[in-house]
């Protein structure tokens, strides 16, 4: 990913802000009154403000240095989603069985991550670039491998390479804790002065960087 930066936004911060995931539905009525609806993504897009998470003079001047030494908008960095930062529910710890990546063929040995949502009408599969490299389990047809020995895995791109190739037909699958990759949405850091005795950063946008 270009102009990334691998460090991570304030936790603190980032887990008193507010945001979720976006999507773009065209839709459009009939003379009947029936509909016909489109999506132009493919994939969600998050977006998060992080102002609600600034309430102190210390909080502001973090923010202040993190967002100058990312250049605004330029650099791209990690966000931690409260909501939504595993391959598990929420509270729990991941383990290898949590996601289904794919089955071996006897010749791939690179897996991305992935993540899907819902089960049984649409299940939405999203690709998964910024695990925690540490908190990464994997297993092949529910057999923990060992992280080094068995693979190994790319934690700024998701990627799980294998030493050995998963035997034909067999099931691959992670556990993880993860980030999601984002910038400013905002070149412009707006500091008021008169909203608090500390001050306060009334918005801090930031929006999810997609897959190039």
């Amino acid at each position: 990913m270009m102009s990334f930066h691998e460090v991570r936004f304030p936790i603190d911060i980032s887990m008193n802000s507010r945001g979720g995931p976006q999507r773009t539905t065209d839709i459009v009525v009939t003379g009947s009154g029936r509909e016909q609806r489109n999506t132009r993504w493919l994939h969600s897009r998050r977006r998060y403000d992080a102002g609600t998470g600034v309430k102190t003079p210390a909080a502001i001047a973090l923010v202040l240095a993190f967002f100058e030494e990312r250049r605004g908008r330029l650099y791209g960095f990690r966000w931690r989603d409260r909501a939504d930062d595993r391959s598990c529910a929420p509270g729990q710890t991941p383990v290898a069985t949590d996601q289904a990546l794919g089955a071996g063929d006897g010749v791939t040995k690179e897996f991305q991550l992935v993540k899907t949502y819902g089960a049984v009408f649409a299940p939405y599969r999203r690709e998964i670039r910024k695990p925690v490299a540490d908190s990464v389990r994997v297993a092949v047809n529910g057999v923990a491998k060992s992280a080094g020995a068995d693979f190994v895995v790319d934690a700024t791109t998701g990627v799980i390479h294998f030493q050995t190739a998963p035997a034909m037909g067999t099931a691959v699958s992670a556990g993880f804790l993860f980030d999601t990759p984002v910038r400013f949405d905002t070149d412009f850091l707006e500091i008021d002065h008169a909203g608090l005795e500390a001050g306060q950063i009334p918005k801090i946008p930031l929006i999810e960087i997609q897959p190039g």
